[in-house]
């Protein structure tokens, strides 16, 4: 018997009519080795038929069409593509954000341990999507997310947001460098780094600064799913696992998404 792609959700998406999300995990598809089994990634080494295999089962998931998911090259900067001709599979423009009003097209971000943030308001019928490394969060790609389903006509007292499954503060251990440029854009960030294990080593709280980032913007509501991808092996890939490990093997990429039902 065939495992669907399994997914998670969260209760701020999950309440809003006419709008379809899940945080998919690693379960439920065709991939075999280190990207067994439902990469989702275009851009990795794995076989591109089993990638798609993987993708159709995940819309399936969702109850859309194959075609309706689009994807970005994303280069951990705060661009966001508006998705309204859409465009071809792996065809995705460089950028970390999408946003849309169109029903049945499905806003598709692949994560290893970034944060992946799904946001809707289904009122004005439009949604977003974000991937959320520390380098783009600090840069403002929620915010310019945020400001691009705006120009859509959504407002942002009737935006839902939700953090998916990334690398939790316990495994996200940091050096100076990546501590003292967000400490130099809001020194009151200080409250996300923990004391390392090692000496000039701190924990990042990488969810918790999402979610403060968004909280600031005054959304109707912000949830996480609360859910590490290093701690969990059995249902996330991370690329910290992968790097305390030797970094020798390659691995795949969850996919979160979100749509609009047609």
């Amino acid at each position: 018997m065939t495992q669907p792609a399994e997914f998670l959700t969260a209760p701020a998406l999950a309440a809003l009519g006419g709008v379809r999300h899940g945080f998919f995990t690693r379960r439920g598809g065709v991939s075999e080795g280190p990207y067994a089994a439902l990469n989702c990634s275009l851009s990795s080494r794995d076989s591109p038929d089993r990638v798609r295999e993987n993708r159709r089962r995940a819309m399936a998931a969702l109850d859309l069409p194959p075609a309706a998911l689009h994807g970005l090259t994303q280069v951990h900067g705060i661009a966001v593509a508006d998705v309204e001709a859409g465009w071809a599979e792996g065809a995705g423009p460089e950028a970390d954000a999408m946003v849309t009003r169109r029903p049945g097209i499905a806003l598709g971000i692949v994560t290893g341990d970034c944060a992946p943030v799904l946001l809707a308001d289904p009122e004005a019928g439009v949604i977003g999507a974000a991937h959320a490394g520390w380098r783009g969060a600090m840069a403002g790609v929620l915010e310019a997310t945020v400001a691009a389903m705006e120009r859509l006509g959504a407002v942002r007292g009737r935006i839902a947001a939700a953090i998916g499954p990334c690398i939790a503060q316990p495994g996200y251990e940091v050096g100076p460098d990546l501590r003292d440029a967000v400490l130099a854009q809001s020194p009151g960030a200080a409250r996300f780094f923990a004391p390392g294990r090692r000496e000039e080593r701190w924990q990042f709280d990488l969810p918790g600064y999402c979610a403060a980032r968004l909280g600031a913007l005054r959304l109707a509501a912000v949830g996480d799913t609360a859910t590490c991808t290093l701690a969990e092996e059995a249902r996330f890939f991370s690329h910290r696992r992968r790097t305390l490990a030797g970094g020798a093997d390659p691995i795949g990429h969850q996919l979160s998404a979100i749509g609009l039902a047609a």
